[in-house]
């Protein structure tokens, strides 16, 4: 193919994989650091604090 050919192929995806991967992983980050934060303010509310 010439390169004036190789310019006009157009397609694919607009995001990739890792950005993809990237996004599920922050996500997950701040689902996983909602959950202890309000486990810790159960706890402290409770008074049932770990003793370790």
């Amino acid at each position: 193919m010439e390169k004036e050919e190789l310019q006009k192929i157009y397609g694919g995806v607009s995001f990739s994989a890792t950005l993809l991967n990237a996004v599920i992983k922050g996500v997950t980050f701040i689902f996983e650091l909602g959950k202890s934060l309000a486990s810790s303010i159960v706890r402290s509310k409770t008074n049932n604090l770990c003793d370790y």
